[in-house]
C-alpha cells in the first residue's frame, strides 16, 4: 500500500514539472500580449482615452448618443462596448444611449444587398444620428471601407468621431477627432489593446456621469 502511494506521488510530481507543448506555446502568446499592453501603457493611449471619454460624456449630457461600428472581431468589440454603456459596466445606474450598428441583421443585409456592403453602417447613421452624437469607429487595419464611409458620413452630419485602430491605421486615425491606437501591427494584439482601452473608456464615463450615484441622463431631443 505504501509503495503504491509513493508511485502515485512520484507520478504527480513528474506531471507537474513537465510542461506540455501547448502550455509552453500559451506562455509565449501570453508574454507577447503582456509586452504589447506595457507598450500601450507607455504610449499616448491614456490621454486619448481620457479625451474620448470626456467627449462622450459631454455628448450624452447634452442628449446625444454614442454609436459603435466595426467588422468581425471589431463588430464584437462594438457590441461589447455598447452593451457596457446601455447595460452597465460597474455601477448600477440609468441606461446610457449607446448603439452598435452591427446588430440589426435585416438592416445590414438589406443595405448590403441594395447599396453595397460599403454603406451598411453609414446608411444607418444617416437615418438616426444627429449633430453632437459620437461615432466610435473600429478598424484594426484602418482600411475597412464601410467604417471609413461611416466616418465620412459622421463628419458630414456634425458628429464627433473616436477611431480605434493599430499602428498601420495612421491615415484613418488622422481622419478622426480622437484616435485610440494600439501600437502594434498584429491583429490579435491590436484587438486586445482595443478591449483594454474600451473598458477604460466605459469606466471613465461611468465615473464622470454617476460616481456611486444615479445622476439622470439628459433626454434626447427630437429633430424639428
Amino acid at each position: 500500500m505504501a509503495r503504491t502511494t509513493a508511485k502515485k506521488k512520484a507520478h504527480r510530481s513528474t506531471t507537474r514539472s513537465t510542461k506540455s507543448p501547448f502550455e509552453k506555446a500559451a506562455r509565449v502568446v501570453l508574454a507577447d500580449a503582456a509586452r504589447s499592453m506595457r507598450t500601450l501603457e507607455r504610449s499616448r493611449a491614456a490621454a486619448a482615452v481620457g479625451a474620448a471619454a470626456e467627449l462622450a460624456v459631454a455628448s450624452m449630457e447634452s442628449g446625444g448618443s454614442i454609436y459603435f461600428c466595426g467588422n468581425g472581431g471589431s463588430a464584437a468589440d462594438a457590441q461589447h462596448f455598447a452593451a457596457e454603456l446601455s447595460g452597465r459596466y460597474l455601477v448600477n445606474r440609468p441606461a446610457l444611449p449607446a448603439v452598435a450598428l452591427s446588430t440589426n441583421t435585416s438592416a445590414l443585409t438589406a443595405i448590403g444587398n441594395d447599396y453595397g456592403y460599403k454603406y451598411v453602417f453609414s446608411r444607418q447613421l444617416e437615418g438616426v444620428a444627429m449633430p453632437g452624437d459620437v461615432l466610435v469607429a473600429i478598424t484594426t487595419s484602418g482600411t475597412s471601407t464601410n467604417v471609413l464611409e461611416a466616418v465620412k458620413i459622421a463628419n458630414r452630419l456634425g458628429m464627433a468621431v473616436v477611431g480605434m485602430t493599430g499602428s498601420k491605421g495612421r491615415k484613418f486615425a488622422a481622419a478622426c477627432d480622437i484616435a485610440l491606437v494600439t501600437p502594434s501591427a498584429s491583429t490579435p494584439r491590436i484587438q486586445e489593446g482595443h478591449v483594454v482601452m474600451g473598458h477604460a473608456f466605459c469606466e471613465l464615463i461611468e465615473r464622470a456621469m454617476f460616481g456611486a450615484g444615479t445622476k439622470k441622463v439628459a433626454a434626447r431631443s427630437r429633430r424639428g
